[in-house]
C-alpha cells in the first residue's frame, strides 16, 4: 500500500508533504469567511415588550439565533414579554449571532413575609418597597405608639412574619393613631414644679402642649403651675378624662401659687380627695 511512498526518494515525499500542507492551509484560509461569516453583518431588530413567541420569530426572519438568558418577575411587564435583550437593538453585530433575551416570569416568585411590627410606616414602607410587596390599605386604631404598625394584613386576614407569600402581593397595615385606647382622670397638677408635672404626664403618655410663662420666669423647671387645660373638673365639678397621646397646655409662675391667688384668676384647687372620683372611679385612676 506505502510502496508508492518507500520506492521514491526522500527528499520527493518530504516537498510532497510541504506542498500538501501548503494546500490545505490555503483551504482552511479560503473557507474561513464562510464558515465565520466574515463580511456578513446585520442589524439586531428590537423586540424588547413584545411576546417571546413574536420576539423568536422577528429574531429568526432577521438570521438571528435566540435564546433565554433567565426569567424575572416585573409586575408592571406582561407575562412572557422580553425585558431586554443582548445585544441591545439596532446594533450591527454579525450574522448567525446569537440574541440573548430576559423574559417576565408569568408566576410570580414566593418569598417569606417580613416582620413589620413596630415599625414606623416610613420603614415599613421601605421593607415592602425593596421586597417588591405593594401597600394597600392604611387604618388606625388607639394606640401610644403613633404611626408604628400595630398588624400586617393579607387578604384581609393577619399575616404572620415567615408565612410564603407572593411577590407582588399587596400588605395593608394597621398602625397606632398616637392615642392610647383606656381613658384615665385627667391629673391635677396645678400647684406642682414644672419638672415634677413634666416627668408625671410623660409617665402616663400625655404630651406638653403649650407652655405659657409669666414675665418674671427666668428658669423653666423650676417654676410652678398656676393653671392647666384641661383641668381636672370641668365648670360643673364633674371629673374630666383623657388619653395617652393627648395633649395638655400650662401656664408658670414663678411662686408656688396658693388657694386665695387661683380664685382671683377665676378658678381655685379642688381638693384632693377620693371623693373626687366618685362617678365609678373609686379613685383607682386618681393620679
Amino acid at each position: 500500500m506505502f510502496k508508492f511512498i518507500t520506492q521514491r526518494p526522500l527528499w520527493v515525499n518530504i516537498l510532497a508533504g510541504i506542498i500538501l500542507a501548503i494546500g490545505l492551509f490555503s483551504l482552511f484560509l479560503f473557507s474561513l469567511d464562510w464558515i465565520t461569516g466574515h463580511g456578513k453583518s446585520g442589524t439586531v431588530p428590537s423586540v424588547k415588550g413584545k411576546k417571546y413567541e413574536e420576539a423568536v420569530k422577528i429574531l429568526k426572519k432577521a438570521g438571528f439565533d435566540v435564546e433565554v438568558q433567565d426569567s424575572i418577575y416585573v409586575d408592571t411587564a406582561k407575562a412572557m414579554t422580553v425585558i431586554k435583550q443582548f445585544p441591545d437593538a439596532d446594533e450591527i453585530v454579525k450574522s448567525n449571532r446569537t440574541v440573548l433575551l430576559i423574559i417576565s416570569r408569568a408566576i410570580p416568585p414566593e418569598m417569606e413575609m417580613p416582620n413589620l411590627l413596630g415599625y414606623s410606616f416610613r420603614n415599613a414602607e421601605m421593607v415592602l418597597k425593596n421586597m417588591d410587596l405593594k401597600i394597600g390599605d392604611t387604618t388606625f386604631r388607639p394606640d401610644f405608639a403613633k404611626n408604628a404598625i400595630l398588624e400586617q394584613r393579607y387578604n384581609g386576614a393577619i399575616i404572620a412574619p415567615g408565612t410564603k407569600i407572593r411577590k407582588g402581593s399587596v400588605i395593608s397595615l394597621v398602625l397606632g393613631d398616637g392615642i392610647g385606647e383606656k381613658e384615665f382622670a385627667v391629673p391635677e397638677i396645678t400647684g406642682m414644679l414644672f419638672s415634677e408635672a413634666k416627668e408625671l404626664l410623660e409617665e402616663h403618655g400625655i404630651i406638653i402642649g403649650a407652655i405659657v410663662t409669666d414675665a418674671n420666669v427666668t428658669d423653666t423647671l423650676g417654676a410652678f403651675i398656676s393653671r392647666q387645660n384641661p383641668e381636672r373638673f370641668d365648670d360643673e365639678k364633674r371629673l374630666q378624662r383623657i388619653r395617652s397621646g393627648q395633649t395638655m397646655d400650662v401656664w408658670l409662675q414663678s411662686d408656688k401659687p396658693v388657694g386665695d391667688s387661683l380664685e382671683k384668676k377665676g378658678r381655685s384647687i379642688p381638693a384632693k380627695k377620693k371623693e373626687d372620683d366618685s362617678e365609678g372611679d373609686g379613685g383607682k385612676d386618681y393620679l
